[in-house]
């Protein structure tokens, strides 16, 4: 039959009290926690010899950080048993029966206290290790939290701007996932993705905040369309996507919201457009049953693209809403390379550029005039979310290489003329 705890127990008890060194440590460490070398000295033993009696005492004794001996709680249980015994060991001989007695009644009280200090350890290592686990718990909550993202923000989100009835739907976390971006200032992005489930509706949507900050919606409609909080059909565009945007600025609290809500009640009907007001240009795309509304910063005929709120609708619902408005900023750099200079550049480039095709490598490049397009689209630069001048160039090649590629993309910062980024694409060219 296998031994229990409270056998070993017995049995490292028992043995310390049959050893009179043993019953002598017990003793001195009631008193008071001793150090390794005030043992050895008050005992006059080697180091050795303490060693091993210390190993033998077990679970009766324990060793402190600083090096301090000191019983343990069975070690308390063991050492008032133990004084019990020879307070009875030491009474008269006419008394001997009482004696008896006496050690029965110890012996009886020793269990008592053995079990109950076992209990008081067991439920001190559960409480411990409970405390422990809602430490952990409390921590990655704070943790989740300094992320930004969590189930009230994506529920808010849901109920409060997309008008989601989330009350008819299981919602059930797919994945979720944290990145540090350091290609912009070392943010936090964190990303979830979300199903959502009902009888007759069923869903799948993913978020995206940045630095806390919500940034992207994707709404996925696996089978049939939400179930929204009003029943009523939102078949005006133009109502809807100011709703959103009402709601949304009641959400997050930014204050461009308001310049974006303005401009929006200056369109007037459900066709492309296009609006510019002091900072702020709003483009309206409409094909069919898609619509796209996108909000950017504009400023001396340069249009910020990166820095930008975009609602994208299918059917008049939206599936799509992207915020970088609130991260991206303009940089101070002027623009000291012009459009012609530009394209100069990313010619020369090409003509002494070697690139990979197919896993070999091709050189010998040569381009066309002229360019077939060129662009300031503002870019991020060296890890930061400021926004440089950016030309970008594409310039059609003489000749059509592996895989149809006849156009080559040029990236140039316009303050000061580093070619960055070089693409090849497969594109029809207009001769």
């Amino acid at each position: 039959m296998a031994s229990t705890p409270e056998d070993e127990i017995y049995s490292i008890m028992f043995s310390s009290f049959k050893h009179p060194i043993r019953r002598k440590i017990l003793r001195m460490l009631d008193s008071k926690p001793m150090t390794f070398m005030e043992l050895v000295e008050a005992l006059g033993i080697s180091t050795p010899n303490l060693t091993y009696h210390l190993e033998s005492l077990g679970e009766l004794i324990s060793k402190l950080d600083n090096g301090q001996y000191r019983l343990s709680a069975f070690g308390q249980a063991s050492i008032t048993a133990l004084k019990g015994v020879e307070d009875v060991h030491g009474a008269e001989p006419k008394h001997r029966w009482l004696a008896l007695k006496g050690r029965a009644v110890f012996g009886a009280l020793l269990i008592v206290i053995v079990l109950l200090a076992s209990l008081s350890v067991i439920q001190y290592s559960q409480n411990s290790q409970l405390l422990e686990s809602q430490q952990t718990l409390y921590a990655e909550n704070q943790h989740l939290k300094s992320w930004g993202m969590g189930t009230d923000k994506v529920v808010n989100f849901l109920h409060n701007v997309t008008h989601i009835d989330t009350r008819n739907y299981t919602v059930s976390l797919l994945s979720n996932n944290l990145y540090w971006r350091t290609d912009l200032g070392g943010l936090s992005e964190e990303e979830a993705a979300y199903s959502l489930k009902s009888r007759n509706s069923n869903l799948n949507v993913i978020f995206r905040f940045r630095n806390g900050h919500f940034s992207r919606y994707e709404l996925t409609m696996i089978e049939s369309s939400p179930i929204f909080i009003q029943n009523e059909a939102y078949n005006n565009l133009l109502l809807n996507a100011h709703r959103i945007l009402s709601s949304y600025k009641e959400y997050s609290g930014d204050e461009y919201l308001t310049d974006m809500l303005n401009i929006l009640s200056k369109v007037s009907s459900t066709q492309s457009t296009t609006v510019t007001e002091d900072n702020m240009k709003l483009n309206v795309i409409i094909s069919g049953a898609s619509a796209e509304l996108t909000w950017m910063y504009t400023e001396n005929g340069i249009d910020y693209q990166t820095k930008c709120l975009q609602m994208t609708f299918q059917n008049n619902i939206l599936i799509t809403m992207l915020d970088n408005y609130f991260l991206f900023q303009k940089s101070n750099s002027l623009i000291s390379v012009t459009q012609e200079r530009a394209v100069e550049i990313a010619e020369n480039y090409v003509k002494t550029m070697v690139y990979t095709i197919e896993g070999q490598q091709v050189s010998g490049f040569k381009t066309m005039r002229p360019a077939l397009s060129t662009q300031m689209v503002p870019h991020a630069r060296g890890g930061s979310v400021e926004l440089y001048p950016y030309w970008y160039i594409e310039l059609s090649l003489d000749m059509i290489y592996f895989g149809g590629l006849n156009i080559v993309t040029v990236g140039i910062y316009a303050d000061t003329g580093q070619v960055v980024d070089v693409q090849l694409l497969r594109g029809s060219i207009d001769l």
